[in-house]
C-alpha cells in the first residue's frame, strides 16, 4: 500500500483544509470505477489518467460497486492509486479535521438529536449527503466506505497475502467508524448492526483475532448508548485470546497497547482487567524483552489490594510460567504457523511431567486465566523443570523479573494499608528461597527484595514489632545464606533500626533479649572456623551488619552490654587469625580489616553506654536533617566528639 505524508490541518489555511476534504472525497467514493461505470465525479478525469482494466473483488467476482483498497486488479489507475493513499490518511485527517475538535458535535444541540429519527433519515439520504459542508460531506462518505470495506471483508479471498489485507483493512474501517461514531453519534446507530454482525464472525476465528481489539474499543466508546454487553466482550477477549495467541508478538503487544490506551475508559470494567492479569502474563512471560517497558506502564493500573499478593507470587514465577508455555505449546497439536521456540533444548522428562495427571494441578494453576484468590507453593514444579532453566527464552524472562518488581512496590505502596505490608514481608522471607532455578535469577530478585524490605519497614516502622516471630524464625537458619546475602543484611538491619521504643511502644525487652540471641547465634554459625571445603563464605557486610545491630540492642538493653563487648573483643581476635581471609571469599583481607574496624568502632562506643545510646538509637527530633546543619544544635558537637574518641581508642590520634 503507498503511504503519503499526513498533513495536520494546523499547518493549513481554512480554504486549504476545505480543498483538501473535497478532494479526500472525490478519491474515496468516485476514484476509477471499473469499465463501464462513470468517472465524471473524479478529480483527476484527464484521459491521460485513464488505463482502465477489470476490477474484481477478493474472491475473484466482478466488482459491481465503486472501488476501494480491497479491490483488486492488474493495473490501477492513478486515481485508484490516490484512492488507497487517502484511506491511509483519512482517520487522521477526520481525527484532525474541523475547528471543533474529536467528540465535540457540530452544533450545539446535536446531542439532543440523538438517536432520532430525523438524524438517522438526514444522515443517510444520498440528496442531503450532497448538500453538505466538505467536512460534513467527508464523513459520510468514510462512512459508505468503511461499509464497503467490511461488506467486502465477508469474501473469501484467493490468496493469504489478500486475506491479511482484509483484516488488516477491517482493523482501520472499525477505527474510521469510531472516530465517525464519537464525533457524529448518528453514526452510531447505522454502524451498531454491521459491527455486532462482524463482532459475532470474527471472535470464533483465530485468524481475526486482530479485528477484536478495536471491536472492543468501539463497543467499550459506545456500549451503553448501543445497549451492548460490553462484560461479555471483555471477558472473551480477555480470556481467550492470551490463553490462545500468547506467542503472536505482534498481538501480544497491540493487546498490551489496547489496555494501556483504554485505561481512562475502561470504568466499570477495570475489574475484569485486573482479575485477568494472569492471563496477561502469558504476554509478558513469552515476549518479555519487548514488553517488559509496556508492563511497566500497565502495572499500576492493574495492581489492587485485593490481588496484590497473587500478584507478587506471579511475578516471581514468571520464568516458570515461561517453561510452561513452552512445554504447552510442544505437546499440542502443530498448528498451521508454528511459533519460534528453543529447538537446541530437548527435555522429555519435562514434556512427560506436564503430561502426568499427578501433576496437572499445579500446571493448571500457573495457566489460570484469571485471579484465583488462592495461592499455590510451586516448588515441585521448580525441580521438574529445571532442564528448561537455561532456555534462551526464560532465561530473558528472568532477567526482565527484577524491573517488573520495581514498578509493581512502586505501585503497591500507593494502596496497602498496614496489614497488606505485613503480608507483602512476609512474602518476600517467605519466597528468597523458594524461586525458579535460572541462572542468576535468585541473586537479582534477593537485590530487589532486600531493598524492597527496607522501603516498607520505612513505610511502617512497627513491622519488625508486629512480625518478630517470622524475623526470628528467618533469621534462625543460616541454609542458603551466601545467597541471600543482601536480604539477610537488610532484615538484621532493619531489626537494629526499628526494634526500640522510640518506633513503637510496644517493644519490650524481652523482645530485645531474643534478638540478641538469635543474632548472637548468627554470628557464630557464620563466623566460626571449619576446614569444609562446603562452607559457603559469609560476605563481610553480613558480619558488619550483625555486629551493628547487636550493639544497637545491646544500648538498648544494657544487661547485654558485656555479652557484646565480649563477642565484638573476640570479633576483632578472629581478624587477626589466617583463616579469616580465605573465610570471607573474595574479599580476603579487605574484608577482615572492615570488620576489625567496625568491631573496634564499636567497642568503643559501648565503653560509654549513654553515648552508645544516643548516637546508635537517635530521637526521630535528632534523626531531622536539620540537626544534621544547624551548628548551634548539640548533634554536631556530639558527632565530632565521638570520633574523635574512637579515633583515639584506634591509635589513630595522640592521647
Amino acid at each position: 500500500m503507498a503511504k503519503v505524508v499526513v498533513l495536520s490541518p494546523g499547518t493549513l489555511q481554512e480554504d486549504q483544509a476545505t480543498l483538501l476534504s473535497k478532494r479526500l472525497v472525490d478519491w474515496l467514493r468516485y476514484a476509477s470505477l471499473q469499465q463501464g461505470l462513470p468517472h465524471s465525479s473524479s478529480f483527476f478525469s484527464t484521459p491521460r489518467a485513464r488505463q482502465p482494466g477489470p476490477i474484481t473483488e477478493m474472491d475473484g467476482a466482478v466488482a459491481t460497486d465503486f472501488f476501494t483498497v480491497l479491490s483488486t486488479g492488474h493495473r490501477f489507475t492513478e486515481d485508484q492509486w490516490l484512492n488507497v493513499q487517502a484511506f491511509s490518511m483519512l482517520r487522521a485527517w477526520l481525527l484532525h479535521s474541523g475547528p471543533e475538535g474529536l467528540g465535540t458535535l457540530d452544533t450545539d444541540d446535536r446531542s439532543e438529536q440523538e438517536g432520532s429519527t430525523l438524524s438517522v433519515i438526514s444522515a443517510t439520504s444520498s440528496s442531503a449527503g450532497r448538500l453538505l459542508p466538505p467536512r460534513e460531506r467527508l464523513r459520510e462518505v468514510a462512512f459508505e466506505y468503511c461499509q464497503r470495506l467490511i461488506e467486502q471483508s465477508n469474501r473469501r479471498a484467493l490468496r493469504k497475502g489478500d486475506s491479511d489485507l482484509q483484516k488488516a483493512c477491517l482493523v482501520e474501517a472499525v477505527l474510521v467508524l469510531d472516530v465517525l461514531c464519537r464525533q457524529d453519534p448518528s453514526f452510531l446507530y447505522r454502524s451498531l448492526s454491521c459491527l455486532k454482525a462482524l463482532h459475532g464472525r470474527v471472535r470464533g476465528d483465530p485468524a481475526s483475532v486482530r479485528v477484536l481489539l478495536p471491536l472492543a474499543r468501539f463497543f467499550l466508546s459506545h456500549g451503553e448508548a448501543a445497549a451492548v454487553d460490553s462484560e461479555a466482550v471483555y471477558q472473551h477477549l480477555f480470556t481467550r485470546i492470551p490463553l490462545e495467541q500468547f506467542h503472536s508478538p505482534m498481538l501480544a503487544f497491540e493487546f498490551v497497547q489496547f489496555c494501556r490506551d483504554n485505561l481512562h475508559l475502561f470504568g466499570g470494567h477495570l475489574g475484569t482487567l485486573r482479575l485477568s492479569f494472569p492471563n496477561l502474563f502469558k504476554f509478558l512471560a513469552w515476549n518479555s524483552p519487548p514488553l517488559t517497558s509496556e508492563f511497566v506502564a500497565l502495572l499500576p493500573a492493574l495492581v489492587d489490594a485485593g490481588t496484590a499478593l497473587e500478584m507478587l507470587h506471579a511475578l516471581l514465577d514468571l520464568p516458570c510460567l515461561t517453561a510452561v508455555l513452552d512445554l504447552q505449546l510442544r505437546s499440542s497439536p502443530a498448528p498451521s504457523e508454528r511459533p519460534l521456540w528453543d529447538t537446541s533444548l530437548r527435555a522429555p522428562s519435562c514434556l512427560e511431567a506436564f503430561r502426568d495427571p499427578k501433576f496437572q494441578g499445579l500446571f493448571q494453576y500457573l495457566l489460570r486465566p484469571k485471579a484465583s484468590g488462592a495461592t499455590e507453593r510451586l516448588v515441585p514444579l521448580y525441580q521438574l523443570l529445571q532442564p528448561m532453566a537455561g532456555c534462551a527464552r526464560v532465561a530473558q524472562c528472568a532477567e526482565a523479573v527484577p524491573t517488573l518488581l520495581q514498578a509493581f512496590f512502586s505501585a503497591v505502596t500507593q494502596v496497602a494499608d498496614g496489614a497488606l505490608i505485613n503480608q507483602l514481608a512476609l512474602l518476600l522471607l517467605g519466597r528468597s528461597d523458594s524461586l525458579y532455578p535460572a541462572p542468576g535469577y535468585a541473586a537479582r530478585v534477593h537485590s530487589v527484595l532486600s531493598s524492597q524490605f527496607l522501603a516498607l519497614c520505612t513505610l511502617k516502622p512497627s513491622l519488625v514489632v508486629e512480625l518478630a516471630r517470622d524475623l526470628l524464625e528467618f533469621l534462625g537458619s543460616v541454609n542458603g545464606l551466601h545467597s541471600r546475602a543482601s536480604l539477610v543484611t537488610s532484615v538484621v538491619w532493619a531489626v537494629g533500626e526499628y526494634l526500640s521504643v522510640a518506633y513503637d511502644r510496644r517493644c519490650t525487652v524481652e523482645q530485645i533479649n531474643k534478638f540478641f540471641e538469635a543474632l548472637e547465634a548468627l554470628l557464630f554459625e557464620v563466623t566460626q572456623c571449619r576446614p569444609s571445603a562446603a562452607l559457603p563464605r559469609c560476605p563481610p557486610k553480613v558480619v558488619t551488619a550483625l555486629m551493628t545491630t547487636l550493639t544497637k540492642l545491646a544500648s538498648r538493653s544494657q544487661d547485654l552490654i558485656p555479652r557484646a563487648s565480649l563477642l565484638l573483643s573476640k570479633m576483632r581476635t578472629l581478624t587477626q587469625s589466617p583463616a579469616t581471609g580465605s573465610m570471607h571469599g573474595e574479599h580476603g583481607e579487605e574484608g577482615a580489616e572492615a570488620i576489625c574496624t567496625r568491631a573496634t568502632e564499636l567497642l568503643t562506643l559501648l565503653k560509654m553506654p549513654s553515648v552508645a545510646q544516643f548516637v546508635l538509637t537517635p530521637s526521630t527530633e535528632v534523626c531531622s536533617p536539620r540537626y544534621h546543619r544547624d551548628v548551634n544544635t548539640a548533634l554536631p558537637l556530639a558527632l565530632r566528639t565521638v570520633s574523635r574518641l574512637v579515633e583515639r581508642e584506634a591509635g589513630l590520634l595522640p592521647g
